[in-house]
């Protein structure tokens, strides 16, 4: 068999269920052979999206897998990559590669030297032979620790070389986990027992170690109440009523206030990572507990007074048996008190923000689609996810997400388009749920005809387009500049394009039409086909943040 060939059959052996790709690239033919689905995107980015938004949905047990090309295929891929590194989303890349005789050749492009940053792991096949190690390799760091793309480099002569079957003694990786050392774990809840004003910030290391149900046990044990992270949003239900909701650059104000005034922050399976879109941060002169796989962590933002290293689920396991140790069989603590005071506070939240969702005002204001939207569809069956810019920001403080990744947040690299990606790959990985991106009319021009590959791939999926008609995120950086040379401007009609690309759509410019619209959209979903709905909505840049 030749080498490509190889690589197929490893990825039917790991459960790889479909390739995202852009030709020309040889591992196509090479999966469609041993019965893996290609999908062909329109463009590389958005491809690798797909792998992404599909590995996120699966919680990393199932792997996303993106192949291009070698020269301008992995040079266009590059931000699809960046986003999914900085995010720790475990992707297969596999680029093709020059011929092993050029690999010194100026100014050819060389993707091990080029994604080195933005990887795991970057390895090159040079050996026929040794395909099997290469991709065991591969998938051993998919699996384990910290996830995060690893990219396999394919030189074309490496590609179609022959090699025996017999050589291919290859059996799919097991993953492991590590668990904290008991005593650290002991100290730390001893401490947060002990804490006045406790709040649990959670991470998406909660999604993939799949412990929810694990956080939920703890912070009713001690009537904690729990934010998250922008890519943790989710991983606790936000319609339990200890939630405070996701605490990233925007977000409801409860979960703000209650980090303001707490005394211990014990933060379990993210990065703390200090970023203005994806954490708002722990305030000064609190006691932290930071439990993450990643040492590189530990430390690196934060003081952490008590550090521990492990498993978000192997974590929340100890923590939940030392507070019964400590407890002595006492049931939850908590008299109701501290979910009275986050019902209270987001209730007075709301209301300041009312005239906004419930606005009658034409054009319509963007908030008031995200509220309908709301209000008519099921968390529990829909998997949401935003693009950045105002999308993001008007969606993130005001979505309540029931169930692990019924949203995904994404936002450290924050590429315009992304979230087209992202939920046609939600799609694949979760068929039965309502998959939706909402998206600013900036985005749809940097990935909107990938709307297409929907479309012609079967996937339905819904897109909506908050069309202003400008770059209103950028009104203060380009006043002079767009005064005088109209620089923020931008025009389409994208329910037209989405009707000639093949999908249903669209176009609403009249609040009283929105939710008629979204439930048209959804049953189109529902018979099989690729909806988009275009709102005609106001230059709206007032946003839910931290108020100190």
């Amino acid at each position: 068999m030749r080498v490509v060939d190889a690589i197929a059959e490893i990825l039917k052996r790991e459960g790889v269920e479909f390739l995202s790709c852009f030709p020309t690239a040889p591992m196509i033919e090479a999966a469609a052979s041993a019965g893996i689905r290609p999908i062909i995107c329109r463009q590389e980015r958005v491809g690798v999206g797909i792998a992404d938004g599909f590995s996120r949905v699966s919680d990393g047990r199932r792997i996303g897998v993106f192949a291009m090309q070698a020269g301008p295929g992995a040079e266009n891929a590059f931000a699809g990559v960046a986003t999914a590194f900085s995010d720790s989303v475990p992707i297969l890349v596999l680029p093709g590669g020059h011929a092993r005789n050029t690999e010194q050749t100026f100014p050819f492009f060389r993707s091990v030297r080029a994604y080195a940053a933005i990887a795991k792991w970057v390895e090159e096949i040079t050996l026929p032979e040794h395909v099997g190690d290469v991709m065991r390799r591969a998938f051993s760091l998919l699996k384990m620790g910290r996830l995060a793309p690893v990219l396999i480099e394919i030189p074309a002569d490496v590609a179609t070389a022959e090699i025996a079957e017999s050589n291919l003694d290859y059996r799919p990786v097991k993953s492991t986990r590590s668990a904290p050392n008991p005593r650290d774990v002991a100290e730390a809840i001893k401490v947060l027992s002990q804490a006045n004003h406790p709040v649990i910030c959670a991470g998406q290391g909660v999604l993939y170690a799949e412990a929810s149900d694990d956080l939920i046990e703890l912070a009713e044990l001690l009537d904690a109440p729990v934010t998250t992270s922008l890519e943790g949003k989710s991983a606790f239900p936000e319609n339990h009523p200890l939630s405070l909701g996701t605490a990233s650059g925007v977000g409801p104000m409860p979960a703000y206030q209650f980090l303001r005034q707490a005394d211990v922050v014990f933060a379990i399976g993210c990065s703390l990572t200090r970023h203005n879109i994806t954490f708002a941060g722990i305030p000064p002169g609190k006691t932290i507990i930071h439990a993450t796989n990643d040492e590189r962590d530990i430390n690196k933002h934060y003081s952490a007074d008590y550090p521990i290293l492990g498993d978000a689920k192997l974590v929340l396991h100890q923590c939940i048996e030392a507070v019964k140790e400590l407890r002595k069989g006492k049931g939850p603590q908590g008299s109701g008190a501290v979910a009275a005071q986050i019902k209270e506070a987001r209730e007075e939240w709301l209301k300041e923000w009312m005239p906004k969702l419930a606005s009658k005002e034409i054009p319509i204001n963007p908030y008031r689609v995200m509220w309908e939207f709301m209000s008519i569809t099921d968390p529990k069956e829909t998997i949401v996810t935003h693009d950045s810019g105002s999308p993001r920001n008007q969606l993130v403080p005001f979505y309540r997400a029931t169930t692990p990744r019924g949203y995904l947040g994404w936002g450290k690299s924050h590429s315009l388009g992304t979230g087209l990606g992202l939920t046609i790959g939600a799609k694949l990985a979760a068929p039965n749920k309502f998959c939706v991106n909402f998206m600013g009319d900036a985005a749809f021009g940097m990935t909107g005809l990938d709307f297409e590959t929907a479309v012609r791939c079967g996937i339905p999926i819904l897109t909506i387009v908050l069309n202003n008609s400008s770059m209103a995120a950028e009104t203060h950086p380009m006043a002079a500049s767009h005064e005088r040379f109209r620089t923020r401007d931008l025009g389409g009609n994208y329910a037209e394009m989405g009707k000639a690309l093949g999908g249903f759509a669209e176009r609403i410019e009249r609040p009283e039409e929105i939710a008629a619209a979204i439930q048209r959209a959804k049953r189109a979903t529902e018979e099989g086909h690729a909806a988009l709905l275009e709102f005609i909505t106001s230059e709206k840049t007032a946003y839910s943040r931290n108020r100190e």
